[in-house]
């Protein structure tokens, strides 16, 4: 029997050389935006990565996609920290301050890109998937350090991403020094260790 013309077409995977591309671009996308910032455009981005321009808007349409996806990146990145370094700590607050910590010295390494997603898209802030992968490695840190009483038992969620958010804003406004200021919210938090 004939498939019905109205029958989905199957999904393709992108050829290998086609998917190396886009991370090719996305690994150039990051240190180009990294390094100048709001400044940086889509031709730089594709003599970064070695390729055309018109392979970088084959990937991503425009500045914005472009920049959503460097973004995606590094959270997913943070979020991947948090998982396999974090949560696998001995005492939950070690995790906990660990992870806020490479939250810090992600955001203080990456100025720039930082500053790019928040003008393409009025705030850093990550959202969707990102936020909750971030949202669910400080759940469940929180979770064990009240467990082992080594977090407060009135410590939430939004605690923690009230802390990223005042962590970003030391970073982005260079308002003194972001360590301190993680080690001072842990112990707000009673993770001090």
């Amino acid at each position: 029997m004939a498939a019905s013309s109205t029958s989905p077409a199957p999904q393709r995977r992108p050829r290998a050389d086609a998917e190396r591309n886009r991370t090719r671009v996305l690994d150039a996308a990051r240190e180009v935006f990294r390094a100048r910032g709001d400044e940086a455009q889509m031709p730089e981005v594709a003599r970064a990565a070695g390729v055309g321009v018109g392979t970088v808007y084959r990937h991503f349409p425009n500045r914005a996609a472009l920049i959503a996806a460097v973004g995606e990146q590094r959270q997913a990145e943070i979020v991947e920290f948090g998982r396999t370094a974090c949560l696998s700590r001995a005492k939950a607050s070690e995790g906990l301050a660990a992870y806020l910590e490479h939250i810090g010295e992600v955001l203080g390494a990456e100025r720039g890109l930082s500053a790019s997603i928040e003008a393409a898209f009025g705030s850093a802030e990550p959202t969707g998937e990102g936020r909750a992968g971030a949202e669910d490695v400080a759940a469940r840190l929180l979770a064990r350090g009240k467990e082992e009483g080594t977090v407060r038992p009135d410590a939430e969620v939004g605690d923690v991403v009230m802390i990223v958010c005042g962590l970003a804003a030391v970073i982005r406004n260079d308002a003194g020094d972001w360590r301190r200021y993680v080690h001072n919210a842990c112990a707000g938090l009673g993770t001090s260790g």
